[in-house]
């Protein structure tokens, strides 16, 4: 029979010890339970939310977060019905919403999380490349109705649009077709087509000369081409969305990303959206297309 020596056996203990700590360790965290958060809101952000959650997996296995769509009216109503912990927007809370909250005795707290550009797009074979916001203006009021008048061929042209309970069409109705005037009441040309999707507004444009529609950068393909656009102050000098071009706000059809909490947050919701704010989030938000926040 073999013997060891007491210093020998010392160290297996030792060693067998250890493992058995590993083990307890591993077996308390596989243990211990998952929390959810749920999140909701603008089909612009879900994209960017969802790549988000799958990277927050890895900061804290403990925490699962369920990302939908929907629209950014729809992820506001849900965050006031108490239904979702966060809400995706693609504009701000409008007055009636935070009356709502307000009313039912919340504190809705607002964090610009990312920009980003609403790019003009048209098909490809469209020879027009630039407009200036006057033009998209009476284009999408239907006082410009073919491609002809700014340039292009004789074709009739085709309004493209979100639908109503998008935060991007409401951004677009606001500061494009009113032109930033809150005292304007301009709305969209009745035969515009409203689409449930930036995907669908991207693939309707890509297989149609007369579309035109408007979509956030991140979702900008090389299928269609973007439109440069002018500033009101500058109406000659052109301009195509990018990081770039937000950031130095040149681009004028941009606008900030937001989400909305009820209160305001603790416990792994605050650890969640503090780390939206850390390097590798907006590592992140650079890699889908949208404009990283720039720190002071």
């Amino acid at each position: 029979m073999r013997r060891f020596s007491p210093l020998v056996f010392l160290f297996i203990l030792f060693l067998t010890a250890c493992q058995a700590a590993v083990n307890s360790t591993a077996e308390v965290n596989a243990a211990l339970p998952v929390e959810t958060i749920e999140n909701k809101g603008s089909d612009t952000i879900v994209n960017l939310a969802l790549a988000w959650a799958e990277a927050y997996q890895k900061v804290d296995p403990h925490v699962a977060i369920s990302v939908t769509g929907g629209g950014t009216g729809t992820g506001i109503t849900a965050l006031i019905n108490g239904t979702v912990d966060i809400a995706n927007a693609s504009r701000r809370i409008k007055d009636e919403e935070l009356s709502a909250a307000l009313a039912a005795g919340y504190d809705p707290q607002e964090f610009i999380i990312a920009r980003d550009a609403i790019a003009i797009i048209v098909n490809p074979q469209n020879p027009v490349d630039h407009l200036t916001p006057q033009q998209l203006s009476a284009i999408y009021k239907g006082e410009i109705n073919n491609w002809s008048e700014l340039g292009g061929d004789d074709l009739e042209i085709v309004r493209l649009s979100r639908e109503t309970n998008s935060g991007t069409h409401v951004y677009f109705l606001e500061s494009v077709i009113r032109l930033g005037n809150p005292k304007d009441d301009a709305i969209f040309s009745a035969d515009t087509l409203l689409l449930p999707s930036s995907e669908g507004i991207i693939a309707e444009v890509k297989e149609n000369p007369h579309a035109i529609g408007y979509d956030s950068l991140g979702y900008i393909t090389d299928d269609v081409k973007m439109v440069a656009i002018s500033s009101l102050e500058n109406p000659a000098d052109y301009v195509l969305p990018s990081i770039q071009s937000v950031n130095d706000n040149s681009y004028v059809i941009s606008r900030d990303l937001y989400i909305y909490t009820l209160e305001p947050p603790a416990g792994v919701i605050k650890e969640y959206i503090d780390w939206l704010f850390s390097p590798e989030a907006q590592q992140i938000v650079r890699d889908l297309g949208f404009v990283p926040i720039l720190k002071p």
